[in-house]
């Protein structure tokens, strides 16, 4: 049985990701930093899950956390970083620092910490898959977009870098990239609880969902042995890349 390792497990992305897996067959260890939700998601899904309550940017707990997984949910055949948050949408020079500070010990930090503590068993068993979620805001500049566009161009970077200290162990990286995604949390967030404000970004689009994610990293992950799919880079057909900014003098 395939043990998957999701953080940002209890909702949006992390929740759909494990109900993909687990539909599967796989065995997955939903970590979070919600309790209650992790706690519903295990009930929903069953022994399948393994609920632990783990906030990423805490380097300590990601330790601890991993080094204390019981049994065969320790030998983690599929890493999902899946953790991470946008804050805020103000151009660099109005932007709250605090804002900045989070979005990189999550993004970043707490990304490569959970990846550090995963991979040498991986490297151990000769398999194993690190999966990240990145998005096209590492590619695609876009204005109040910056430190999270920065973040995930680190991911991307990330992956591929890995890619290259992995050759010849057999375990394999992807970075899958989203565009536009709606009913997550993920703009609720961004504007600090304002739905209306998190409305607005989805209205008269057809965005794509959760469950899009998940099918991607689960097609990534469900590949043959020799086959490691780099880079998935996915929108909805609503969204393109934008023509570049020009600003003309009144």
């Amino acid at each position: 049985m395939k043990t998957v390792f999701v953080t940002g497990a209890s909702a949006g992305f992390g929740a759909a990701i494990t109900r993909r897996f687990v539909a599967e067959g796989a065995r997955v260890v939903a970590a979070a930093r919600s309790a209650d939700k992790l706690a519903a998601l295990a009930s929903e899904l069953g022994e399948a899950v393994l609920p632990v309550v783990l906030d990423v940017q805490d380097a300590e707990a990601v330790t601890s956390v991993i080094g204390a997984l019981p049994g065969e949910w320790g030998q983690v055949d599929v890493l999902v970083n899946n953790a991470g948050l946008a804050k805020g949408l103000e151009p660099a020079h109005r932007a709250q620092l605090a804002d900045w500070d989070q979005m990189i010990a999550t993004n970043v930090t707490g990304l490569v910490h959970v990846t550090r503590a995963l991979l040498p068993g991986m490297v151990e068993r000769g398999s194993g898959h690190v999966i990240n979620i990145g998005s096209i805001a590492g590619t695609y500049p876009y204005p109040g977009g910056n430190v999270y566009g920065a973040t995930k161009a680190f991911v991307h970077q990330f992956s591929l870098n890995l890619r290259s200290d992995l050759h010849g162990t057999g375990v394999r990286v992807t970075n899958v990239e989203p565009g536009m995604v709606g009913g997550t949390d993920f703009s609720k967030v961004r504007f600090d609880g304002d739905e209306a404000k998190a409305g607005n970004v989805y209205a008269g689009t057809t965005p794509l969902t959760a469950e899009d994610i998940a099918e991607s990293v689960h097609w990534a992950s469900a590949q043959p042995p020799h086959v490691n799919v780099n880079v998935i880079e996915i929108m909805p057909v609503v969204q393109s890349s934008a023509a570049l900014q020009i600003y003309r003098e009144s």
